[in-house]
C-alpha cells in the first residue's frame, strides 16, 4: 500500500483507509465519510465514486462503470477526486503490482 502522496493510475485499486468509514447521515440525508477528527459530507456523484472503492475494482473499471451510468466521460473527475483523497489520507492505494 502507498503511504506517500503520489498520483493515482488506472490499474490502482482504492480503499476507504481504516480510520475512514462510508456512511449514510440521516440528518444532512447524505452520505458522509465518518474520520476521527473530521466529517466529510458528499455529494451523490462522490458518493458514487466511493461506493465503488473496496480495495478489489481497478480505477479503470470504477471511471468505465460512472461514464456508462452518467453517460459521459468522468476519467478527470474521478482521478482527480480520488487524488484528493488519497492527499487527505482518506484512501488507501493497493497499487497494480500488489496482489
Amino acid at each position: 500500500m502507498s503511504s506517500l502522496p503520489r498520483g493515482i493510475g488506472p490499474g490502482d485499486r482504492p480503499r476507504l483507509r481504516a480510520h475512514a468509514r462510508l456512511q449514510w447521515d440521516p440528518v444532512r440525508k447524505k452520505q458522509i465519510i465518518l474520520l476521527p477528527e473530521s466529517v466529510l459530507v458528499l455529494n451523490e456523484t462522490a458518493a458514487a465514486v466511493l461506493a465503488l472503492c473496496d480495495g478489489q475494482r481497478r480505477v479503470s473499471d470504477i471511471v468505465a462503470t460512472l461514464a456508462e451510468h452518467y453517460n459521459r466521460p468522468v476519467v478527470q473527475d474521478v482521478l482527480s477526486f480520488l487524488n484528493r483523497l488519497v492527499n487527505k489520507n482518506v484512501l488507501d492505494v493497493v497499487e497494480e503490482h500488489e496482489d
